[in-house]
């Protein structure tokens, strides 16, 4: 017994370690935008592309990771993930080219994130609890990825203005290697589930397709779409916004360590709602909040204090999504294919990640201003407030059949 307790108090701990390092170091590339682009004097659009194909890799190898994952276990897909992650960052550093920035920032960089991030270590942290303790474990694993942005985001910063952004680069890589130490509790995670789920005889294609026809599953997937176009554009080009404003760069680092910071206490606080409460709904008031969050940022005269005040409101809101989402995905399909599942509605958060980088690169470069990106984040934000209200996030007819106790 004492063992077992030992090994899900290691396996919950270098989760979170783990996560801690896989957001930390995405959340620094928007940093790098800038002088990368002054570096091969391109426009803002290049590199914009290549941290959109990252999002849209990411998300596009998340399905497969998932599948790797649940077919091969946890540790065999952190090991090939992490070193995809620390290649990809190396790469960027001594990229020569448009395409070899795209391969590096974008297919390698995604590619070890969706090996490292939350479609794979969230669903493992899920299968470790009991399903009452499951939200908040969910909340407690998306909050150490916050904990990330909070603490990597001033040391790159540091380091940036310090050594530059190539050398930057490699010490990040350096950092990304950490992961492979983090992964090795999880060779003795067999990624057992419960005993009820774990005897049913669906295959992983029977999984997918018994979630895909099931039009609920596709509203929550719509709802994610928009959660990725909207931290996307803000992490990648609010460095960039603030610059334009006459902001110092001291001002974007606070600005999203103080969105890192609050979504700690986001993700802990809807974590642990999302075990006492609907999460449909939880999820249609925090897309309804950032709505307003960003409508009254466009509508106010920017200054330090409404940057800091849209970031604290942000933050907390920021990945308050992921725990309610990831939740109802193992509350209405189950937890055998949990990362399979997860993995393709997180590519539909990608391809909206996607989206907001590179739609706000491009029309940066059209004309002259992020203001039209800013106001459709606002309106799609709360159209999905709307659509949250139409899903039925309860278990599927199999799950509650297999949870109704059989007759004596």
């Amino acid at each position: 017994m004492s063992n077992s307790k030992s090994l899900l108090s290691s396996l919950i701990i270098f989760s979170c370690l783990l996560l801690l390092i896989n957001f930390g170091l995405r959340s620094s590339m928007g940093f790098f935008l800038t002088p990368i682009s002054d570096t091969f004097s391109y426009g803002r659009e290049v590199f914009a592309f290549s941290l959109a194909l990252q999002n849209l890799c990411w998300g596009l190898f998340q399905p497969i990771a998932g599948a790797f994952a649940d077919r091969f276990g946890t540790f065999k897909t952190l090991i090939l993930g992490t070193v995809l992650y620390a290649a990809g960052l190396y790469f960027t550093s001594v990229a020569e080219s448009m395409f070899d920035l795209h391969m590096a920032a974008g297919l390698l960089i995604g590619m070890g994130i969706a090996g490292t991030g939350f479609g794979i270590v969230l669903p493992a942290m899920a299968r470790m609890v009991s399903a009452e303790k499951r939200a908040m474990a969910l909340g407690l694993g998306t909050a150490a990825g916050s904990a990330g942005q909070f603490l990597v985001i001033p040391v790159a910063q540091e380091l940036l203005t310090s050594y530059g952004w190539q050398l930057t680069l490699v010490m990040l890589a350096c950092g990304a290697l950490a992961m492979l130490a983090l992964a090795i509790p999880f060779a003795k995670d067999k990624n057992k589930v419960e005993e009820s789920q774990s005897t049913e005889d669906l295959t992983m294609k029977q999984a997918v397709i018994e979630a895909t026809t099931n039009k609920h599953y596709w509203l929550l997937i719509a709802g994610f779409f928009v959660c990725g176009f909207q931290l996307a554009f803000i992490t990648v080009h609010m460095p960039s916004y603030l610059a334009d404003k006459g902001f110092d760069g001291q001002v974007a680092v606070i600005c999203l360590s103080l969105i890192g910071l609050f979504n700690i206490i986001g993700c802990l606080l809807f974590g642990y709602w999302s075990g006492k409460h609907s999460k449909k709904n939880l999820l249609g008031l925090i897309y309804l909040f950032r709505a307003i969050a960003i409508a009254a940022f466009m509508i106010y005269p920017i200054s330090v204090t409404s940057i800091y005040l849209f970031a604290i409101v942000t933050g907390f809101l920021w990945l308050a999504t992921v725990p309610a989402t990831s939740g109802i995905v193992a509350q209405m399909f189950g937890l055998k294919y949990m990362g399979t599942l997860y993995g393709i509605v997180f590519l539909n958060h990608q391809l909206g990640s996607f989206t907001g980088v590179w739609l706000g690169g491009y029309l940066y470069d059209k004309t002259g201003s992020y203001d039209s990106v800013w106001w459709s984040a606002a309106a799609i934000a709360l159209v999905t407030a709307i659509i949250h209200i139409f899903i039925d996030d309860r278990p599927i007819a199999r799950i509650r059949a297999s949870l109704t106790p059989t007759p004596a």
